[in-house]
């Protein structure tokens, strides 16, 4: 006779994973979600003192940084990225992220390291003000490697009707403010993992810049929400910088005839991208990174005045008549 767990999938490892991982989940719950974890689907009511809502949905993973994650066996930070990726895209349409779910694919179920990843899920999760409501955990001998494992992450966010395409809060003369990143963000690691490991022949434990290079490496992406709730009466628009860095994502925020300029030297760029800048052509690091900037917040003036005094943000350009692109100037 031929069980399942002979095939390579463990039902009962499952299992014991859900039982795990409740008391990470339940951390993250609101007066909004409805029952608990165990049923077929995530349930979240609809929160009142919206006019005329409509819901928003993002989905993403953490792209090639889940190599470094594997290689090194640094789990604790990763889930935190996932989230960042998908509620950082909704607040761009000024929608208050509600609920996240996760897909975690494995050639074999390794619980320890499992419930590490939605730990970190958690956490996110509970900085971004969303509910984990739900994920799905698969066992795939055959279609993933030993000890490889994938990431997917989805959340929904809730919005006004008449807020969502925020092109037309964007005027000429408008301030654009950098919120800070936290490092390399969750882009670009396939030039990461080339230059350092392969052309340079670094190790993640050599020392970088003030911690270890892994840990520079993993640093897990930014969550900007708490920034958007604080100044959301005071945003005009926001461009979360991704894949395509500030020259391909700012653009998406901007109206026809209008471009905007950035100054070079207000840029804080961190140490990281000015170690790969010896390597990589300033072209290809600002079309391929954050640079610095996790977030461009575009505001009047006297808005950019007031979220600089508050909080990390800082002047790096202006809205300007002209072609609806970036120039780095």
């Amino acid at each position: 006779m031929v069980s399942y767990k002979d095939a390579g999938v463990d039902i009962e490892a499952g299992n014991e994973f859900v039982e795990r991982i409740k008391p990470f989940v339940r951390s993250t719950f609101n007066e909004n979600v409805v029952g608990g974890i165990g049923s077929f689907s995530g349930a979240y009511r609809l929160p009142s003192g919206y006019k005329n809502p409509v819901l928003l949905a993002s989905t993403d993973g953490v792209g090639t940084k889940l190599r470094l994650a594997i290689d090194s066996g640094k789990f604790d930070t990763i889930g935190i990225d996932l989230v960042a990726m998908c509620v950082n895209d909704l607040i761009c349409n000024f929608a208050e992220p509600m609920f996240f779910l996760d897909y975690y694919a494995s050639e074999h179920l390794d619980i320890k390291n499992a419930s590490e990843v939605v730990k970190g899920i958690s956490q996110g999760c509970k900085i971004a003000k969303c509910a984990l409501i739900g994920g799905e955990t698969a066992e795939m001998p055959g279609i993933y490697k030993k000890g490889d494992f994938d990431l997917a992450g989805f959340s929904v966010g809730i919005a006004e009707n008449d807020e969502v395409d925020r092109t037309k809060f964007v005027n000429e003369g408008d301030t654009l403010l950098a919120l800070k990143s936290s490092g390399i963000h969750s882009n670009g690691y396939s030039l990461v993992r080339k230059l350092f490991f392969e052309k340079l022949n670094m190790k993640f434990d050599d020392k970088f810049d003030r911690s270890n290079l892994i840990d520079t490496l993993l640093e897990p992406t930014r969550i900007y929400v708490p920034e958007f709730l604080k100044f959301k009466d005071k945003i005009n628009a926001l461009a979360h910088i991704t894949g395509g860095g500030l020259v391909e994502n700012l653009p998406r925020v901007l109206p026809d005839g209008l471009g905007a300029n950035i100054y070079l030297k207000n840029l804080e760029i961190p140490y990281v991208f000015g170690y790969m800048s010896k390597y990589v052509e300033q072209s290809e690091m600002f079309r391929t990174f954050n640079m610095g900037v996790g977030m461009v917040i575009i505001a009047s003036k006297e808005n950019a005045k007031f979220i600089t005094e508050n909080s990390d943000a800082y002047q790096i350009g202006e809205i300007v008549k002209g072609e609806k692109r970036v120039n780095l100037i």
